[in-house]
């Protein structure tokens, strides 16, 4: 089977997966970027790009898998959208069952307002995050699909690196 294949197989197996607190805890890990701790997060979508900020200077950047429907703002629960807007790190997992998870803000007021408007739940749960255990040997092949409900993917070693830079409350853009 070809590499490519098997990665989609793969990829297409950690759909549906949600996050849980009932993993075995990891170890904690040493500060990157010298303890420098990063004050903003950037998203471009169209990119497959996170990029971590501090007072405005580049940190570290990181290809990244999205929602299966790449293109458009998150409208409802089950449209495997990324969400598009401006929200924050308001929690982090570090026993997720995707490695670790850093859980975005989502849905905000204006998501709300409009998933109601229309009859529809905005969904939840949107994270960074790495692989399952049972993935991880996939590592950054991973990205050659997106494969995730809504949420922002990288490799187990970049969510570590994040995970270490990215203190609750920081802000993150969604971009188109």
């Amino acid at each position: 089977m070809p590499l490519s294949l098997l990665v989609g197989t793969v990829a297409l197996s950690l759909v549906g997966h949600a996050d849980s607190l009932h993993a075995v805890p990891k170890p904690s890990v040493v500060p990157p970027f010298g303890g420098v701790v990063a004050d903003s997060i950037v998203v471009e979508k169209s990119q497959h790009r996170l990029a971590l900020y501090h007072q405005g200077a580049l940190l570290h950047s990181y290809l990244v898998a999205l929602g299966q429907q790449p293109v458009g703002d998150k409208v409802r629960v089950g449209d495997n959208r990324t969400p598009e807007g401006l929200f924050r790190i308001e929690a982090r997992n570090p026993v997720s069952l995707y490695h670790r998870s850093l859980k975005i803000s989502y849905p905000d007021a204006a998501h709300r307002a409009r998933a109601h408007s229309l009859g529809v739940s905005p969904g939840g749960d949107i994270m960074i995050h790495g692989l399952p255990a049972r993935q991880a040997w996939v590592g950054a092949a991973h990205r050659d699909f997106d494969w995730t409900e809504g949420c922002i993917a990288v490799t187990n070693e970049e969510i570590e690196e994040i995970w270490s830079a990215v203190p609750v409350g920081t802000p993150i853009l969604i971009k188109p």
